[in-house]
């Protein structure tokens, strides 16, 4: 009985589950290069907080856009085929690419003050810029992360019901 209702509630959240996989395997990602390219910029080529700060940044999503592009792609290619033609259907895709980019949006800007934000006032405080970096980046993180399941559940409502789509592969 338990077997059927957690692969019930699984069914029903599968494709939260998985844009929260990939948010969280890009991020991990990202987090590792901006450690290393934080402390790296800062021994050789500037101290100044503010600049350490926007190279972190900058680092993270280098990494973290492409890594999330083509994991969300992946996880996500059989709702872009239409079950009649078997093609791509590029109406479904230009509308899915709107609410993602809507939603990650308003939540890379959360992200992105509050990564600044926290990593300045860590490296103000004397924290090592690799830490101040990767708890700026923890804590940024928490926050993108709440507001992105937020935004795709209840503004945009990127993911459809399994009733309104017609080809899901078991």
């Amino acid at each position: 009985m338990k077997i059927i209702q957690r692969t019930a509630v699984y069914s029903k959240y599968k494709d939260l589950i998985l844009l929260n996989k990939n948010i969280i395997i890009a991020g991990t990602c990202a987090f590792v290069s901006a450690a290393f390219f934080t402390q790296f910029y800062y021994t050789q080529y500037n101290e100044s907080h503010i600049a350490n700060s926007i190279v972190a940044l900058l680092s993270e999503y280098s990494v973290y856009i492409p890594i999330f592009g083509l994991l969300f792609y992946w996880d996500n290619r059989y709702r872009y085929i239409n079950p009649l033609t078997g093609k791509k259907d590029f109406k479904i895709i230009k509308m899915d690419i709107k609410k993602l980019l809507t939603a990650l949006s308003i939540s890379e800007v959360a992200f992105s003050l509050s990564k600044i934000s926290i990593t300045y006032q860590l490296l103000q405080l004397g924290v090592i810029p690799y830490q101040a970096s990767m708890l700026g980046s923890l804590a940024a993180s928490t926050v993108s992360i709440v507001l992105i399941n937020l935004l795709v559940i209840r503004m945009v409502k990127l993911f459809r019901t399994t009733d309104s789509v017609a080809c899901i592969p078991q």
